[in-house]
């Protein structure tokens, strides 16, 4: 037996009416769908995936199941339901009833977990929330089932940004995260620096943002440029920026290369980016540097 389903399995154990679903679109990480609901009681397995309800339409009492006790409450218009992923839960209530669905994945929630928190995330959990009247959520909700609908330029990136700030949300008010038990964290190792200078070397000519650099120690973002800077005296830019114009400096002394190619292979946009940078940091151009050291 499959221990946890999907999102799109959901009616199999809650049949109803698709009114919206975001299928198709694109979208990571999240996912949205609208149904009418007739009264029902059910028994839903463990999802894989962290699930809100909003209620659009119509009013109803609501029972819940979730792990071994009951909640009741009456549901309608401008309330909501959290529940976390993992979890079978059972549902009760006689009215029919309108509900937007927003799933996010659990590695969304651990990758917002962690940035917020600085360390990898072992786990989120949920409250068990039959009710809530959190205009933040109901809003954050609303607008990524606008965009379900609109179906608007750039809606994958859009529904990414909201999404991310409601997990913030979630976080604060909702979520209890457990976190691995934590170590020194005022410095990168000595291994740590050793493979990341070999990873900055390798990667000169290419790009080289905070996340990637972060993502080769399996660090995030924040924790590594706080490390980093501790470890080396200057942040993850400052320090790439100068061993990119050394690069530069050795090749314009040892090479006959175009300055322009030389530009682009130590991960400079261009020659022109190169002698801003290079006089800024030597005070006199590349081709005078070259004439004189040649």
């Amino acid at each position: 037996m499959r221990e946890y389903i999907s999102y799109e399995e959901l009616p199999n154990w809650v049949p109803g009416r698709v009114l919206l679903a975001s299928d198709g679109l694109g979208w990571k990480n999240v996912a949205c769908r609208a149904y009418h609901y007739a009264g029902q009681d059910v028994i839903v397995p463990q999802m894989k995936d962290f699930m809100l309800v909003g209620y659009r339409g119509g009013v109803t009492p609501m029972q819940r199941r979730f792990d071994g006790r009951w909640t009741k409450e009456t549901l309608g218009p401008g309330a909501a339901s959290l529940l976390t992923r993992a979890q079978q839960v059972s549902w009760n209530w006689k009215e029919p009833i309108d509900v937007t669905h927003v799933y996010l994945s659990g590695a969304l929630v651990a990758e917002v977990a962690s940035e917020v928190l600085d360390c990898n995330v072992a786990e989120v959990s949920l409250a068990d929330i039959l009710r809530t009247d959190d205009p933040v959520m109901t809003h954050a909700m609303e607008m990524i089932a606008r965009e379900a609908a609109a179906q608007g330029i750039g809606g994958a990136l859009y529904v990414d940004s909201i999404a991310r700030g409601l997990c913030v949300h979630l976080l604060r008010q909702y979520a209890e995260v457990r976190t691995p038990e934590r170590r020194n964290e005022g410095a990168l190792t000595t291994a740590q620096m050793r493979t990341i200078i070999a990873y900055i070397e390798a990667h000169l000519g290419s790009g080289l943002d905070l996340k990637t650099m972060a993502n080769a120690l399996g660090l995030t973002p924040c924790l590594f440029a706080r490390q980093f800077r501790r470890s080396f005296g200057k942040p993850p830019y400052a320090f790439v920026t100068a061993r990119r114009l050394q690069k530069a400096r050795e090749m314009l002394a040892t090479t006959h290369n175009p300055i322009k190619t030389i530009a682009v292979d130590c991960g400079f946009s261009d020659q022109a980016h190169l002698t801003r940078m290079f006089r800024a940091a030597y005070g006199k151009t590349p081709a005078v540097f070259r004439r004189q050291a040649l």
